[in-house]
This record gives structure tokens, C-alpha cells and sequence, in this order.
């Protein structure tokens, strides 16, 4: 399976709510592991506000399902109340893998 897509999605927790935040992440992995089209799913933590996601796609159905589901659906939910700002989601292009 060639993975050369994938989406990057910058999250910037409101003041306080950034353990809020990461947990809300975290219980969004067994919703990533439903993904068929979703090879990888990774949450991260840049800092005490900034978070964010990266997942892996091996073609671009995989990607519009995953725009499409349970995930961004769940974050529009609880982004007021965590978000300090509409998230930066960005469609990438992956160029090597290991």
C-alpha cells in the first residue's frame, strides 16, 4: 500500500482547556481505528494550548471519508467549548515514507 496522502489539523486550546483538548484526542483514536481508508492517525501536543493530528491515506477516497466522519463531526461539537480558533486543517502531500 503507497501512503502519499495525508491531513495535518492544527488545534489551539482555549485557556484551561487544554487537557480538555488532549483528552478529547484521545478517545478519538478508537474512532480513527474504524477507518478503513485511515492508515495512520496520530495526536500530538506542541504545547500546553497547541495540539494537533497528522493521519496517512493511501488514496484520496480514504482522505474524504475521513473529512467526512465521525472525528471532525465530534470536534465541530466540542470546538466551541475547547477552541480557541477554527482549527488549520491542511491536505498534505507525502513524499517519503519509512
Amino acid at each position: 500500500m503507497a501512503v502519499d496522502r495525508g491531513l495535518l489539523a492544527i488545534l489551539e486550546a482555549k485557556p484551561g482547556k487544554g487537557d480538555e483538548l488532549a483528552s478529547f484526542l484521545r478517545q478519538g483514536q478508537a474512532l480513527a481505528a474504524l477507518e478503513d481508508g485511515t492508515v495512520t492517525w496520530y495526536a500530538f501536543r506542541l504545547s500546553d494550548t497547541t495540539y494537533g493530528i497528522f493521519d496517512t491515506f493511501a488514496n484520496e477516497e480514504g482522505r474524504q471519508a475521513h473529512l467526512n466522519g465521525q472525528i471532525p463531526a465530534a470536534l465541530g461539537a466540542v470546538g466551541p467549548d475547547l477552541l480557541a480558533s477554527d482549527p488549520d486543517i491542511r491536505t498534505t502531500d507525502i513524499i517519503a515514507v519509512k
